[in-house]
């Protein structure tokens, strides 16, 4: 055991509230840390895969400084659009009230 019970904890609680993407690279983090079975024991406390921490570590090795400021969660553009760009004739509507 390589962390106490209420740090584990507070690790997990960590994790579970992270992307899919900041989950491995911090599964990946934590484990290079310990060193010598840090990914069996990491895989054990998050309950993740050895594939998921070997691509979080491949992920930190490629990352750079661009690449870090140009990280987004979901694609440019997504997300509910503009009702007045779906709703036709909301600007005509809105001068009648």
């Amino acid at each position: 055991m390589f962390y106490s019970s209420s740090l584990e904890s507070e690790m997990k609680k960590l994790y579970n509230s992270l992307s899919e993407k900041d989950k491995r690279r911090y599964a990946a983090i934590e484990a290079q840390k310990l060193g010598w079975g840090g990914i069996s024991y990491i895989m054990q406390l998050f309950g993740c895969s050895r594939n998921t921490i070997v691509q979080g570590i491949e992920d930190l090795e490629k990352m750079d400084e661009t690449t870090i400021d140009n990280l987004r969660i979901r694609k440019k553009g997504g997300g509910r659009k503009s009702i007045l760009s779906t709703q036709i004739g909301i600007n005509e509507a809105f001068l009648e009230v």
